[in-house]
């Protein structure tokens, strides 16, 4: 059985939930190393939820440093079919001031040298990512976003930067050029791993600032992040309460069959090894 159907992935500031009850922690080992914390199982408005903060409890690992192979793959071995991904972001856009919700359907890749796939040594695996954000939990998100009485924006492109500086005036402009709505560095590849885990994937992303290319406002700073980071996160606290028992008992959407025709290796070329360590992905196209 498993332990948990729902995982919620937490960002800067978002170390933990009230409200969990009945509490299980869980060190799980997994072929990628170990996962950012030990992952926290309790019990929220009914249903079962697996919670990893991204960074570590004290905020100790930076965005790159991340081993997001290991957190989807253990929230994956937990049982966990949709992740809510809590993500701080600048603002690119005017409307959206800091504090703002965004529930991103688009993303851009500018990050360098991350591992962004589970698959490789002997394993060919091309999944679509035209949609990266599951539609219908993105959907649910919105829903319960707006009922914390948040300003919420539908939709919008997410560029995903390396980190861990913040960007150039020169940057910003660029990114503003390519009519993005906001600016973060934990996305990627999470968005990535999660659909090749076959997980259904959504961002809440928590607007903190107008990254450096704003006239009238200062430059961003780790301070002034931080500052509006506790503000957003009650508020995203809010919405994951408030999106639990909006989730259906199944999956409207394509993530769940995201490896049925992505897998181009013949079958009996895979390595034994590689079919040994990614049988939690891939057990039901293998056997």
């Amino acid at each position: 059985m498993a332990e948990a159907t729902i995982g919620v992935i937490g960002g800067s500031g978002l170390y933990e939930i009230e409200g969990l009850t009945d509490l299980e922690e869980h060190d799980v080992s997994t072929p990628f190393g170990s996962p950012s914390d030990p992952v926290v199982v309790g019990t929220l408005r009914g249903k079962r939820v697996a919670f990893l903060p991204r960074h570590g409890r004290g905020h100790r690992i930076l965005p790159g440093e991340v081993n997001v192979r290991a957190n989807i793959y253990a929230l994956k071995w937990l049982g966990v079919e949709r992740i809510i991904a809590v993500n701080a972001c600048g603002s690119m856009r005017e409307d959206i001031a800091p504090s703002h919700i965004v529930i991103p359907d688009q993303i851009i890749d500018r990050t360098k040298g991350r591992t962004s796939t589970f698959f490789g040594n002997g394993l060919v695996v091309h999944v679509s990512f035209a949609e990266p954000f599951c539609p219908q939990l993105s959907e649910i998100l919105y829903q319960a976003a707006k009922k914390t009485g948040a300003t919420v924006h539908k939709g919008g492109t997410y560029v995903c930067i390396e980190g861990p500086r913040f960007s150039t005036k020169a940057e910003s402009r660029m990114h503003r050029l390519w009519d993005v709505d906001i600016i973060g560095m934990t996305a990627i590849p999470e968005a990535v791993l999660a659909r090749e885990a076959e997980i259904c994937y959504a961002s809440l992303s928590l607007s903190t600032d107008y990254d450096v290319w704003h006239e009238t406002e200062a430059p961003v700073t780790a301070d002034m992040v931080v500052q509006t980071v506790l503000k957003n996160v009650e508020t995203a606290k809010l919405a994951i309460t408030e999106a639990i028992p909006l989730l259906p008992v199944t999956r409207d959407c394509a993530c769940d069959t995201a490896l049925a025709v992505a897998i181009q290796t013949a079958r009996d070329r895979i390595p034994g090894r590689v079919r040994q360590e990614l049988k939690l992905l891939l057990g039901k196209y293998l056997d």
